[in-house]
């Protein structure tokens, strides 16, 4: 079991997580590298909880399904649960955004690519359209009248 962690300097926003809904699905991105012969696939591969393809010789399904184009193994990945939200604290944590089931793989890279959404600390103003790829992120709450800012944002990908 794999979990992304995050670690963010939140400043006047609270609560930030993937939009991933079942009509807006969000695409988590990473570097796989196979756990048998330790290959790295040169590729960014995506990963849906709302997709699932069938494993071969299996009745089983799994969110993420691989061949290891070296030494030819298929590998698994599911992911639990929903995203959990990054709650603001100070100074900044390691939070869990998701847990991964992985088989015979290991995610190494993650790439902060698609929409994310937070909700102000003391207004409860909701902020869609997160773009953390940069690795920070910067806006004004009109309901509190203050700058309102994501920054320092570390992604980690660790055993659960």
């Amino acid at each position: 079991m794999l979990a992304l962690t995050l670690t963010a300097d939140l400043i006047g926003v609270t609560e930030l997580l993937p939009l991933d809904t079942v009509d807006e699905p969000f695409f988590y991105i990473f570097k796989v590298q196979c756990t048998s012969c330790r290959e790295t696939h040169p590729n960014w591969v995506s990963i849906s909880r709302f997709e699932s393809t069938e494993i071969s010789g299996s009745k089983g399904e799994a969110n993420f399904v691989w061949r290891c184009k070296a030494c030819k193994r298929e590998s698994t990945a599911s992911i639990k649960d929903a995203p959990k939200a990054y709650t603001q604290a100070s100074p900044p944590t390691r939070q869990i955004i998701i847990e991964i089931d992985c088989r015979g793989l290991e995610f190494t890279e993650f790439q902060a690519e698609g929409e994310w959404i937070a909700k102000g600390l003391e207004s409860s103003t909701r902020f869609s359209a997160v773009d953390l790829q940069e690795g920070e992120w910067f806006d004004y709450d009109e309901k509190s009248s203050e700058e309102v800012s994501i920054k320092d944002v570390k992604w980690e990908i660790r055993r659960a």
